[in-house]
């Protein structure tokens, strides 16, 4: 498409500048590039020196008045019709992101896009997101699952590390055939120390090894005459439910739960959103509550702690039916509260519901991968 014929008018030279971009060669009006002062090419008008102009084009000739610009040529016309109808269109054989980067660098706005454009605009932007989001997502896979997908393959990383190392054949041996050693003989022949107490599941193995020697340690020092042993330990005693995290190891073999962890770790975002919607629901309501239950000699919903935890179980839909209003404001208020709930909570569980779609498939991959190998 040339646009050329449409610039050029019967005026003076100094009523236009001459462009070449790519090797095109235009020549524009300034009374139509001060239509959009904001713009690179409106912005050059306003220059009154050699450094000046140079900062916005990359060359430029004083003698034929001449401005070069090494950028896309085909997307130059789309430029020009911008100066003429104040509307960029999407270009053909584009892709977003380059387009993107050429409306910035010309200054053109993204609110210049018309109207048979913008809906394509922001779907094909909404692709290029997902995409990348996907590719960050690889790449931090390794760290967003606990470990799993590294510790999975470490026998085959660590191996190397052996080489030099004190008792190496030995310590190889003993970390390739014991699947699952005692927390101590995993940690001695481990060949980095560091990154074995580092690892999340092994901190786990830690925490729950670590009551039972202790409890044996209080055994044989306990003589029944020690006040200060016996409340050691009734610690230890609760210190042994630290076990039930022993459950989460099961992350090695579940896809489920590593897509779960990851899910959770990547949704930092939405999450605190439904904690702060919660919370901002769950104050005004449990005080809305104890205003207008507190007149009523029936109703329990007399305190702040009580309505805090009637407004919990009914913003989240749980409703277990222990405290509950018994007046007619109450009620309103209630069935108010069990509304708000339920579009606090499906805003954005739909995000994180997408992002743990696709870790699980994208488990799932890796898992059959390493079957088939």
């Amino acid at each position: 498409m040339v646009y050329g014929q449409v610039f050029h008018q019967h005026s003076s030279d100094d009523c236009f500048i001459n462009v070449n971009v790519g090797g095109f060669k235009q020549r524009m009006e300034h009374t139509v590039l001060k239509r959009f002062p904001q713009t690179r090419l409106g912005r050059l008008l306003c220059c009154s020196s050699t450094e000046a102009i140079l900062e916005l084009c990359d060359d430029f000739s004083p003698s034929d008045m001449e401005y070069y610009f090494d950028r896309n040529p085909r997307f130059f016309c789309y430029v020009l019709n911008f100066y003429l109808t104040g509307k960029i269109h999407l270009a053909d054989g584009l892709c977003i992101v380059s387009f993107c980067q050429e409306i910035e660098y010309w200054g053109i706005k993204k609110r210049h896009l018309d109207l048979c454009c913008s809906n394509k605009f922001h779907e094909l932007m909404e692709l290029a997101e997902d995409k990348c989001w996907d590719q960050r997502s690889d790449d931090l896979q390794p760290n967003s699952s606990d470990s799993s997908i590294e510790e999975q393959s470490a026998l085959e990383e660590n191996i190397e590390m052996f080489e030099g190392s004190w008792c190496a054949d030995v310590r190889r041996n003993i970390w390739i055939r014991l699947e699952n050693p005692e927390f101590i003989l995993r940690l001695a022949v481990a060949p980095s120390a560091r990154k074995f107490l580092c690892s999340p599941l092994n901190i786990i193995d830690l925490m729950s090894v670590m009551p039972f020697y202790v409890t044996i340690a209080c055994d044989i020092m306990d003589e029944g005459e020690s006040t200060d042993l016996e409340n050691v330990g009734k610690v230890v005693q609760i210190l042994r439910l630290m076990r039930v995290f022993r459950i989460l190891k099961l992350a090695r073999h579940s896809a489920g739960l590593r897509s779960l962890g990851a899910t959770l770790q990547h949704s930092s975002s939405e999450v605190g959103q439904l904690v702060l919607f919660l919370s901002v629901g769950i104050s005004m309501f449990s005080a809305l509550i104890c205003f207008v239950e507190k007149e009523s000699q029936e109703s329990e919903l007399q305190t702040i702690p009580i309505g805090w935890w009637w407004a919990t179980i009914s913003m989240t839909t749980v409703g277990y039916g222990d405290t509950l209003p018994v007046t007619f404001g109450g009620k309103l208020i209630g069935t108010l509260c069990i509304v708000c709930g339920l579009l606090i909570v499906a805003l954005p569980i739909t995000n994180i519901f997408n992002k743990f779609s696709k870790f699980y498939q994208r488990q799932k991959h890796i898992d059959l991968r390493r079957s088939n190998n």
